[in-house]
């Protein structure tokens, strides 16, 4: 049986005053925009209340291999593409596979 897997992305807003701008390019442009390409079930997004610079975005899939296909694809290649050139300075990111336990 396979698990449900999250794909997470971790970017991390240096520049105190870009937050609210990337805030908003995230919520409006980038979110939609990678659900869609990717064709995730679904996805949500936090700031840490740890560390104020770091935000996450979680994409939701019903299996691993769906994910992975989705990671794998053309339409990852052109969100990376667009995220690097609206933020080509100032935000850092990593990526992580996650496959739920419970």
């Amino acid at each position: 049986m396979s698990r449900k897997a999250i794909f997470m992305v971790r970017s991390v807003v240096s520049d105190e005053p870009l937050r609210e701008k990337f805030d908003r390019w995230y919520a409006t442009e980038h979110l939609p925009d990678a659900i869609k390409a990717f064709g995730a079930d679904g996805a949500s997004r936090a700031w840490s209340t740890t560390d104020p610079s770091a935000h996450y975005a979680f994409y939701e899939f019903a299996t691993m291999e769906k994910l992975k296909a989705a990671v794998g694809s053309d339409a990852l290649k052109g969100l990376i593409a667009e995220y690097d050139r609206v933020w080509p300075k100032g935000v850092t990111r990593t990526r992580e596979i996650l496959s739920v336990a419970e």
